[in-house]
C-alpha cells in the first residue's frame, strides 16, 4: 500500500510528530511504501536545522533527516506555512537577507500542489495534528 502522511503540529508541542514518525516506521517494516511526508502549518518546525533539544530529550528533526537518508522518503515543507513562520526557501532567503541554511538535511520546500499529488497518488493519506 502506498501511504502519504501530513503533519500539522510542531515537534515539541505535542506527541504528534513522534506518533507520525513511529507510524511511518511501522508502515515501512510492514512492507508499505511511504510516498511523501508533507509538513503543514506548525508542522514546518519539524524541518528546522538549528533545533537543539537538550541531550536527554529526543531529537525529532534528526530522526526525520535519518529517515530520509535511510528510506529516501520525500520530506516536503509547505512554502506558505514556512514563509509565515520565517522559514524561507534558500533562494528567497538570499534575496531578502534571511538565513539560507534553515532546512535540516532531507527536507525541501514546495507548494500545496505536492500535497494534492500525494493524496491523489496514494492509497491512503494519514494526517497527524489539528
Amino acid at each position: 500500500m502506498k501511504i502519504s502522511v501530513q503533519i500539522n503540529a510542531s515537534p515539541y508541542q505535542h506527541q504528534t510528530a513522534d506518533t507520525a514518525w513511529h507510524f511511518i516506521q511501522a508502515a515501512l517494516v510492514s512492507g508499505h511504501e511511504v510516498y511523501r511526508v508533507f509538513f503543514y502549518h506548525d508542522g514546518i518546525y519539524n524541518a528546522l536545522r538549528d533545533s537543539r533539544p537538550p541531550g536527554d530529550e529526543r531529537d525529532i528533526v534528526k530522526r526525520w533527516s535519518e529517515l530520509y537518508r535511510q528510506s529516501n522518503i520525500d520530506l516536503v515543507v509547505c512554502v506558505s506555512s514556512a514563509q509565515r513562520r520565517g522559514l524561507l526557501e534558500q533562494s528567497v532567503a538570499k534575496k531578502v537577507g534571511g538565513y539560507d541554511k534553515a532546512l535540516a538535511d532531507g527536507f525541501r520546500i514546495a507548494g500545496l500542489g505536492l500535497l494534492m499529488e500525494a493524496v491523489i497518488d496514494s492509497d491512503r493519506h494519514v494526517t497527524f495534528g489539528d
